[in-house]
C-alpha cells in the first residue's frame, strides 16, 4: 500500500514535469527514449511508462516503432480534460488558448445564468447566494480569492441543470491567473466586480432569466486588458448586451 502511494506520487510528479515541458515546447523535436527519461527523472521504467501512457491517452503523444515518441499538435490534444486544461493554464501564457477560453465562456456562462434563473431549485439558488457571500468577503490577493470565484461560477453552471454545461465546468470554473477577472491596478475594480456578480445573483434569485443573461454577459467588461496589452484581439468586445443578442455580441477583433 505504502509503495503504491509512493509510485503514484512519483508518476504525478513526472507527469507534471513532462506535460509542462510539452506545453512549453521543450520536446518539440521529440522525447528522448523511455530509458533515458527514466534516468533523467530518477524513476523506474514502470513509473515512466505509466506517466507516458497518461499523456498518450490525452492525445498529446504519438508513439511509433523506429520513429520514437513525438508531441502531437496542440489542436489534437483532448481539450475537454481537466488535466490538459490545467497544464496549459499553468504553462507560459498562450494568447490563442486564453482567447478561446474567453469565447467559450461567453457562449456558456450567460446562458447558464439564465437557465439557473429559470430552473434552479431553492437549494441551488441558496447555494449560489452562499458562494457569492464568500466571494464578496474575499479580497484579490488573498489565498482563497481564486477559489471563491471558481465556486460561484461552478454553482451557477450547476444550477442551470444542463448536463453539457456541467461537464464544461472544468473550464468555466477555472479562471487563469494571467486573465484575472478584476484588473487590480484599476481603482475600484474589485467593488465593480462584486456589484456585477451581485446583479447576476439577484436576477437568479428573482427568477429573471433575461436580466440574469444580460448581467452575466456584462461581467466580461471586467476582464483586465492590462494583463496582455500586446494582444488586443484577445478581448471580446461588442455592443451593449441590451442592444444585441449574445450571438451578435460575440465578436472577436481581427489582429491588425
Amino acid at each position: 500500500m505504502e509503495q503504491d502511494q509512493k509510485d503514484r506520487s512519483r508518476v504525478s510528479k513526472v507527469l507534471e514535469a513532462l506535460a509542462t515541458g510539452i506545453v512549453e515546447g521543450k520536446y518539440s523535436a521529440g522525447l528522448p527514449r523511455q530509458d533515458e527519461l527514466s534516468t533523467e527523472f530518477g524513476v523506474s521504467h514502470t513509473v515512466m511508462r505509466e506517466a507516458l501512457s497518461v499523456l498518450r491517452a490525452r492525445n498529446m503523444l504519438d508513439v511509433r516503432r523506429q520513429a520514437g515518441t513525438h508531441v502531437l499538435p496542440a489542436h489534437d490534444w483532448r481539450m475537454i480534460d481537466e488535466d490538459v486544461v490545467g497544464w496549459r493554464l499553468r504553462a507560459r501564457p498562450d494568447p490563442t488558448f486564453l482567447r478561446d477560453i474567453i469565447e467559450l465562456r461567453l457562449l456558456i456562462e450567460p446562458r447558464a445564468a439564465a437557465l439557473a434563473a429559470a430552473r434552479g431549485d431553492p437549494a441551488d439558488v441558496a447555494a449560489i447566494g452562499e458562494a457569492f457571500d464568500v466571494f464578496r468577503a474575499t479580497r484579490p490577493g488573498e489565498p482563497s480569492y481564486q477559489a471563491a470565484g471558481e465556486l460561484l461560477r461552478m454553482r451557477i453552471v450547476t444550477a442551470s441543470g444542463n448536463q453539457f454545461f456541467q461537464q464544461m465546468a472544468i473550464i468555466i470554473g477555472g479562471t487563469p491567473s494571467t486573465l484575472n477577472l478584476v484588473a487590480n491596478s484599476r481603482e475600484g475594480a474589485w467593488g465593480d466586480a462584486v456589484r456585477a456578480y451581485g446583479r447576476v445573483v439577484e436576477a437568479i434569485e428573482r427568477a429573471d432569466q433575461n436580466e440574469a443573461e444580460v448581467a452575466s454577459f456584462a461581467l466580461f467588461d471586467h476582464w483586465g486588458g492590462e494583463s496582455m496589452p500586446s494582444q488586443p484581439d484577445l478581448f471580446i468586445r461588442g455592443p451593449a448586451p441590451s442592444e444585441c443578442s449574445l450571438t451578435d455580441a460575440l465578436v472577436t477583433k481581427e489582429a491588425t
